[in-house]
C-alpha cells in the first residue's frame, strides 16, 4: 500500500501481513483523530470482538499535533505529542483487537483543504484492497471542523470506487455534536451495549486527552447510557447503551445526492415535528 505522508503508519495487532488484515476487515471506520474511533465506531469493535467471521479496522487520518494539553502533557511539542497519541493509538488496537490500524499522519489544513488529492487518494487506496461492508465515518452535523472535512474526504473516496464495491452501509456517527435531535423513525440505533469493560478501557488508553483536561471517557460512557434511557419516553428501555447514527448509505450509492442538502433535509423534518407537537397542544 503506497500512502502519501511520510510519517503514516500501518499496524496489524496479531502481526499477520498487512494485505490480509486489510482484505478480512468487515467494519471499518475513518476518523479524524486518535480516540474519535473508540467513541464513534465502539458499535463496530464491539461487534468483531473477538469474531472469526467479522474484523474490525480503523484509519486515523491527522498526525494529532493541535490536540489540547495540560498537566504532564502541558510542555510538550507538536513532534512529541503526535508519538504519544500514535502510541495510544496503537495500544487501543491491541485492546480493541483490532484486524488492522492506520494512522495516516496528514496535518488537520490538508484534510480540510478540499484541493488537495492525498488525503482522499490515501483512503481510496485503502477502501480499494480493504472493501468493509460496514463503514462508520463522522456525522454530517458535527461542529468540528476536522471532523466534517474528513466525512468529506471520505465519501469523495468510497464515490471513487464502482458502485458494486461500496460499502454496505455506511453510518455518520456522533461525537462533536449528538443525534438525539434526529426524528426517532430516523434514528439509526447501534447498540453499544457489549463489553462494557471494555468500552471503558479503550477509551481510558487516551491518557494524553484524559489527564490532559478532556474527560472523554466519562462523556461518551454518558451520552451511550443517556441515549438508551431518553430514546422512548412511554416504553422500558431496549437496550443499555446506545450511539446514534445518520444513515449514509444513500448518499455513497448515488452520486448525485448532496450530502448538505442531504443533512439539511433532516433538520427541516426535526423543525417540522417540533412545530406540530406544538400546534397540536397550544391554546393560543
Amino acid at each position: 500500500m503506497q500512502l502519501s505522508h511520510p510519517r503514516h503508519d500501518i499496524y496489524v495487532p496479531n502481526g499477520i501481513d498487512p494485505a490480509d488484515a486489510l482484505a478480512r476487515t468487515t467494519h471499518l471506520a475513518i476518523a479524524a483523530h486518535q480516540d474519535d474511533v473508540e467513541i464513534l465506531a465502539y458499535h463496530g469493535i464491539a461487534e468483531c470482538y473477538e469474531r472469526q467471521d467479522k474484523a474490525f479496522g480503523s484509519i486515523v487520518v491527522t498526525n494529532g499535533a493541535g490536540s489540547p494539553r495540560t498537566g504532564p502533557f502541558a510542555g510538550m511539542t507538536d513532534d512529541q505529542m503526535q508519538e504519544v497519541r500514535r502510541k495510544e493509538q496503537r495500544k487501543a488496537a491491541d485492546i480493541g483487537k483490532y484486524s488492522i490500524q492506520f494512522q495516516l499522519g496528514h496535518p488537520s489544513g490538508a484534510v480540510k483543504d478540499p484541493s488537495r488529492n492525498d488525503v482522499r487518494s490515501d483512503l481510496h487506496t485503502i477502501l480499494e484492497l480493504g472493501l468493509p461492508e460496514v463503514l462508520y465515518l463522522h456525522s454530517p452535523a458535527d461542529k468540528h471542523d476536522t471532523h466534517i472535512a474528513t466525512m468529506l474526504r471520505a465519501l469523495e473516496a468510497v464515490r471513487s470506487l464502482p458502485k458494486a464495491r461500496r460499502p454496505r452501509k455506511v453510518y455518520g456517527c456522533e461525537v462533536w455534536r449528538d443525534l438525539d435531535w434526529l426524528p426517532d423513525d430516523e434514528k439509526v440505533a447501534l447498540s453499544v451495549s457489549a463489553y462494557p469493560e471494555l468500552a471503558k478501557k479503550l477509551l481510558a488508553v487516551f491518557e494524553s486527552q484524559v489527564a490532559g483536561g478532556k474527560r472523554y471517557d466519562l462523556a461518551a460512557i454518558g451520552r451511550r447510557l443517556a441515549n438508551a434511557t431518553f430514546f422512548a419516553s412511554h416504553s422500558t428501555d431496549q437496550s443499555d447503551a446506545l450511539t446514534w447514527a445518520i444513515d449514509l448509505t444513500p448518499v455513497t450509492q448515488n452520486d448525485s445526492t448532496d450530502i448538505a442538502d442531504y443533512t439539511l433535509s433532516f433538520i427541516e423534518r426535526f423543525k417540522q415535528d417540533v412545530a406540530d407537537r406544538m400546534n397540536r397542544f397550544r391554546s393560543v
